[in-house]
């Protein structure tokens, strides 16, 4: 392309010599002048013959060889298929030729563009009832979706066309090794995605059901992914061990895909910290790229990985340049804002569009004879609906009053046994309050009997001595009775009291019980020791072994503690 505007202003200087020469240097220079002309014609058309031969061959296998040289001729090409194919209804042709024309614009990022053919695509062969082609073209949709990241979607189509297959299977109309196309798009995706676990698994399917000559896919392929997930996890040595396993194949069979092939291979090599591989293979990327017009998108993704490797080499200029071109290729490619691709943005679907036009022609046919019928549904529907309103109403105000009934009951219930809880301990309060006067007065009588023994004692002179020891051991025998007299009203008014003590302490002695009763009536040591008959220093000494019986630390007040048992 370089020699064209050099030779075209090398024929017109000649022209102008010629015309200022005399007649016999004329016949020179327009021997020169057809000499430059025939020379032209070769620089600027090196393949005529290969042309020439193209050109002999059917439309359809013409776009075929030429798809990746000559891209824009092959879609021409193929329109012209197309049509042809449509006007002798072909539609499995006409189908292909679609689909081709789609992987072309998809390579060249028209994505928009081949996505509408895709669309095309699968109204024809749902049309034509071609279910195994209609499994090819959803494969192809979710892909495009995986290119912008759109997960659920891409999936979902991935699963209609595994559907598909799968129903073909039952039908015994594909092999098993048709779904190898399903696992492998489903791997490629969460690899692409970043989820290697499933994308492994998927792979394990792809192998499980691949069958050489009888799978759509080659089985290089599945290496490459294989190689791609060993790569992401790091084992670069061995993912290096599987690219060159399978290098020669694509190199003689699929040049195309080096793009793709030499990226990742470069990946290895940069994991293993061989930089110029790592460069020189991504440069062959963008070299291959060029060549065959193939997956000009994944150019960005190529600099940006170049700048990635020149920032650890060193070279920020290098990896600068390469960001700016990222930056650029990025808003081209991917950016909502560009054309390429502001109008995918808002996809619509041609085939689910024809589907609902033809569903909504049916419905129009329907609506006259349906009006009557909607029209007395609507009114059953409404009399229901409002007699189920009216029912539920009713019944939440019913289970409302009985709610609030049960509440008001309740709560009569619980203030009715606060009542007599406090009743009971007022009673109880009373009673005890009664006993304690009681012990009281039997402490007054025991004192005055005291008095009267010991002034009897300072008379005893002139007092009869048989006649003294008979009172004293009358007041000691009143002593005892009064004790339990007094006993036997505690336990009336504290029944539970002797009881819980006894299960809580079945150590204690009947003495010790006594001085229980005492406290819990918030005795004093000096009126537990004249109640008792014992010294104030003994009614201490009891209470100092009951708190040791009781194992109770000081901090622990004793009368508390028995009040509260």
């Amino acid at each position: 392309m370089l020699f064209k505007p050099f030779t075209g202003t090398l024929l017109h200087f000649v022209l102008l010599l010629a015309t200022t020469m005399k007649f016999p240097t004329r016949h020179f220079v327009l021997f020169c002048i057809i000499s430059c002309c025939f020379s032209y014609s070769l620089i600027s058309n090196p393949s005529n013959d290969a042309k020439g031969s193209i050109k002999q061959l059917p439309l359809f296998e013409q776009a075929q060889k030429i798809r990746y040289s000559y891209p824009d001729s092959a879609l021409t090409l193929l329109d012209k298929c197309f049509a042809q194919f449509v006007n002798r209804g072909d539609t499995s042709s006409a189908v292909k030729a679609l689909m081709i024309d789609a992987n072309i614009r998809g390579n060249l990022a028209h994505y928009k563009d081949a996505y509408d053919k895709l669309w095309q695509a699968l109204f024809l062969a749902d049309k034509a009832a071609l279910m195994r082609q209609k499994a090819d073209i959803y494969i192809e949709i979710g892909r495009h979706y995986s290119f912008y990241k759109r997960r659920l979607k891409a999936l979902h189509y991935f699963q209609i066309s595994k559907q598909l297959n799968l129903d073909l299977l039952r039908q015994a109309e594909v092999s098993e090794a048709a779904l190898v196309s399903n696992y492998y798009a489903f791997c490629s995706t969460y690899r692409e995605l970043g989820d290697y676990d499933l994308a492994r698994q998927y792979l394990d399917s792809c192998f499980y059901y691949f069958v050489p000559q009888k799978s759509p896919i080659d089985r290089a392929f599945l290496q490459f992914e294989l190689a791609s997930i060993q790569t992401a996890e790091r084992d670069y040595a061995t993912a290096l061990e599987t690219y060159k396993a399978v290098q020669p194949w694509f190199e003689e069979f699929e040049p195309s895909y080096l793009v793709l092939f030499y990226t990742y291979l470069s990946d290895a090599y940069l994991g293993l910290e061989q930089y110029d591989e790592s460069e020189k293979y991504y440069k062959k990327a963008l070299q291959i790229s060029d060549e065959y017009n193939m997956h000009i998108d994944f150019s960005v993704i190529i600099h940006e990985k170049l700048s990635d490797l020149y920032l650890q080499k060193g070279e920020y200029p290098n990896a600068y340049s390469s960001l700016k071109t990222v930056k650029e290729l990025d808003a081209k490619f991917f950016d909502s804002r560009s054309d390429n691709n502001q109008s995918l943005l808002e996809i619509q679907d041609a085939f689910r569009q024809e589907q609902e036009t033809q569903q909504k022609l049916i419905q129009e046919q329907k609506l006259e004879r349906l009006e009557h019928e909607e029209d007395v549904w609507f009114l059953q529907r409404v009399i229901l609906i409002s007699s189920i309103l009216f029912i539920l109403t009713i019944g939440y105000l019913y289970f409302s009053y009985l709610r609030a009934k049960y509440r008001a009951d309740k709560q009569i219930i619980r203030k009715e046994k606060e009542l007599e809880l406090k009743k009971a301990n007022e009673v109880l309060e009373l009673k005890n309050k009664e006993l304690a006067a009681s012990a009281l007065k039997l402490i007054e009588k025991d004192e005055n009997l005291s008095l009267l023994k010991s002034k009897i004692k300072e008379a005893s002179g002139s007092l009869d001595v048989n006649e003294l020891k008979k009172v004293v051991r009358s007041i000691s025998v009143s002593n005892n009775r009064n004790w339990e007299e007094f006993e036997a009203r505690f336990i009336a008014v504290n029944q539970d009291f002797y009881k819980r003590v006894q299960e809580r302490f079945p150590k204690l002695s009947q003495r010790d019980l006594k001085l229980c009763a005492l406290i819990k009536l918030n005795f004093s040591s000096k009126e537990m020791a004249k109640l008792l008959g014992i010294s104030v220093e003994s009614a201490h000494t009891s209470r100092y072994r009951l708190r040791k019986k009781m194992q109770l630390t000081r901090d622990v007040n004793l009368t508390e503690f028995i009040a509260n048992l």
